[in-house]
């Protein structure tokens, strides 16, 4: 494995152009060992916008199997490949770049759509577009834990 540092790292700024700051697929890590991955934001057939401390999903209107290790994100459920891809650090217009954080604790936007502390969660589920719901299969891809379901912190274990 092949580690680079990334220098320059603002998660919250976003691409304005359509040119990517950095390669996508690109992970960061902060002093607090959360993980972070860079993006390319598609808001899907139904132009869902993206929003700070939602969920994102990697994109993938065929399916999950087109999506394994894409570095395309949506918050569109519809186009989504059921595999949630991390949290939205800023809001990312439709074909720019931005960060998404993919481990550690996390604060969301929206409240869980069920669960307590230590469940597992997974963007599967009949929640609304950005949000994460407990994981009720074996077959559901779990992306996070409810860490504090009240006050919706989760620990993210996002697929790199």
């Amino acid at each position: 494995i092949i580690m680079a540092v990334l220098i320059g790292v603002n998660l919250t700024d976003v691409t304005t152009d359509g040119v990517p700051a950095f390669t996508v697929g690109s992970i960061y890590q902060d002093d607090d060992g959360k993980q972070f991955k860079y993006f390319l934001f598609n808001n899907g057939a139904g132009d869902v916008a993206s929003i700070a401390g939602d969920f994102g999903y990697y994109y993938a209107v065929s399916g999950a199997g087109a999506a394994a290790n894409s570095g395309t994100c949506t918050m569109d459920r519809t186009d989504s490949a059921g595999i949630g891809a991390g949290v939205f650090q800023a809001i990312i217009a439709d074909g720019q770049y931005g960060w998404l954080q993919v481990t550690g604790e996390a604060t969301l936007t929206q409240a869980l759509t069920a669960g307590v502390d230590g469940n597992a969660l997974t963007s599967v589920g009949a929640g609304a577009d950005g949000a994460i719901d407990v994981s009720g299969a074996v077959t559901d891809a779990v992306c996070a834990f409810a860490y504090d379901a009240s006050a919706k912190i989760v620990k993210l274990c996002c697929p790199l």
